[in-house]
């Protein structure tokens, strides 16, 4: 259940959605499994493994989306067509047209499916209605979109956007690197990417290095800006920045996850511990780490 990716949007803040309301509307719309002949199917799962649709602790509340997809790569379908392809031209005397050979590997299609494996993946998302926070455990704005679509079908409403700083995170990352220092309760880790804005778009990627040398200095001077930057936020939560505003490789510390399991009384109360910690964590970072960023845009700002 811990967060690694945090794609981060915004709710309006004390968005009237209750715990009830969100379980009624996530309940009727629950994850079924693919049939022989679907290529995917989604649906709300329980993130507590019961018969909730929502985890509600303190205020935020905790749901997941279960995704089963099949795995039928395209060749296998085009090499099973062109056999089949052959013994139709052998049959007729002629190779089959486009038309035809279209409707084979439609045929060929429904004749895989039943029979192939299939992948189920479940995504996590955190929403804080009173701070009008709603992030989902993804590593692309893509993979996010794909939740966001599911809400949507689900809610009646939806109305989150995009979080923009009034500073571009490549800016103050450049800022923050060429002081040696970064501000607010945040610290330099040691990971970072640099990429020339040339059209060659050349790179540099540190990984488990210092980054207080002058081989930073000089390729900053050189022109190339910080796309990826790691970094610590009150010792306590590790990730990396990037210049996308997104937020990866999420690590919570130990000392976080040991106060996790003093919280829990049980083991059944592991996960509304755990989900306490990660959300009060979470919390207190991208508020700070929005600030660092100059604050957010008002809205019209493009």
């Amino acid at each position: 259940m811990w967060f690694k990716n945090l794609q981060i949007y915004r709710l309006p803040v004390n968005w009237g959605l209750t715990a009830d309301t969100l379980q009624e509307k996530l309940a009727a719309h629950p994850f079924q499994p693919c049939g022989s002949q679907d290529m995917a199917s989604r649906g709300w799962s329980s993130p507590t493994k019961d018969d909730r649709f929502v985890l509600a602790v303190g205020g935020h509340y905790l749901v997941a989306l279960a995704v089963e997809q099949k795995l039928l790569p395209s060749s296998v379908v085009n090499e099973v067509a062109a056999d089949k392809a052959e013994a139709i031209e052998a049959q007729q005397g002629f190779k089959p047209g486009r038309k035809q050979m279209k409707e084979i590997k439609e045929a060929v299609l429904q004749e895989l499916l039943p029979r192939a494996f299939t992948r189920r993946r479940k995504v996590f998302t955190w929403i804080d209605p009173v701070g009008g926070w709603l992030v989902i455990d993804a590593a692309s704005p893509a993979r996010a979109e794909e939740i966001l679509d599911a809400l949507r079908d689900s809610l009646d409403e939806l109305p989150v956007k995009m979080v923009k700083t009034q500073q571009s995170p490549v800016s103050v990352m450049t800022a923050w690197l060429a002081a040696n220092e970064a501000t607010g309760n945040f610290t330099i880790d040691l990971d970072c990417e640099l990429r020339a804005v040339t059209d060659e778009k050349a790179a540099v990627r540190y990984v488990r290095h210092a980054l207080d040398g002058q081989d930073i200095q000089d390729h900053l001077a050189a022109g190339k800006l910080p796309t990826r930057l790691a970094m610590t936020f009150d010792d306590r939560v590790s990730f990396i920045l990037t210049e996308k505003m997104e937020i990866k490789r999420v690590a919570f510390l130990d000392v976080i996850k040991e106060e996790a399991e003093k919280q829990a009384d049980a083991a059944d109360m592991q996960m509304e511990a755990d989900f306490a910690l990660m959300s009060g964590e979470l919390s207190r970072l991208i508020p700070a780490l929005i600030e660092v960023l100059g604050g957010e845009q008002p809205d019209g700002v493009i």
